[in-house]
């Protein structure tokens, strides 16, 4: 897979996706439907043995700079850090293992995000790191796991024929969603079940099933 890459198995390439962290600009390349934000993927970047910081562009005047950490900004230009490695890096905190040089003699001069830098590598790895949360995490009914594929497929065909449908049906979809979330959470809260429980459960982050588990004690 190259720079960005293709969809395959479910992994949705990001392109421009990204949050704001402290007033960064973190750019993920990879993202599941199965995870979300909690751990989406990116080629993290190496200099020295460990990970720079942030990149900052030049705009002139100005209180506000804008920055990001994505590895293609990485690149020694106007005195940026140059990356020498990129691996796997996940939002939820987990760092790849293996590292994978970058070929300057290969690359040139032209600017990172241009040059033909081969993802594949960061990318199994990241992949693999899926499969043990996928395989930690609670499995779905499978009634309800073939429902929610067919339900995605028609919603889907659905946009691309009546988007004012799909859009009333998503936002249906959301409350649904919104109050089983609720009774769900509720339930475990009654039971007294650990947001460190839940995050294994869900796949997601002790933050975010905090997040879920005090929202339901306000209900």
């Amino acid at each position: 897979m190259r720079g960005r890459g293709r969809v395959a198995d479910g992994i949705r390439p990001l392109v421009g996706g990204g949050v704001w962290e402290g007033g960064v600009l973190v750019e993920w390349d990879w993202w599941t439907v199965d995870f979300g934000d909690a751990h989406a993927g990116a080629a993290g970047v190496l200099v020295g043995g460990s990970e720079p910081g942030p990149v900052y562009f030049d705009v002139g005047s100005g209180s506000d700079v804008p920055s990001t950490t994505h590895w293609s900004a990485y690149d020694g230009r106007a005195r940026r850090p140059r990356a020498e490695a990129l691996r796997a890096v996940c939002a939820c905190g987990w760092r790849g293992a293996a590292e994978y040089p970058l070929d300057w003699d290969t690359i040139g001069d032209q600017p990172l995000y241009e040059a033909d830098v081969d993802l594949a590598g960061p990318l199994a790895d990241w992949t693999a790191h899926l499969s043990v949360v996928r395989e930690a995490a609670v499995s779905l009914p499978g009634p309800l796991a073939a429902l929610l594929v067919e339900m995605t497929e028609q919603l889907t065909a659905t946009a691309a024929a009546a988007p004012l449908a799909a859009l009333r049906a998503a936002g249906v979809l959301e409350r649904i969603a919104a109050r089983v979330g609720r009774e769900a959470a509720g339930a475990l809260c009654d039971d007294g079940t650990s947001a460190e429980a839940v995050a294994t459960a869900l796949g997601t982050t002790r933050s975010q099933a905090l997040v879920l588990l005090l929202t339901a004690q306000d209900r």
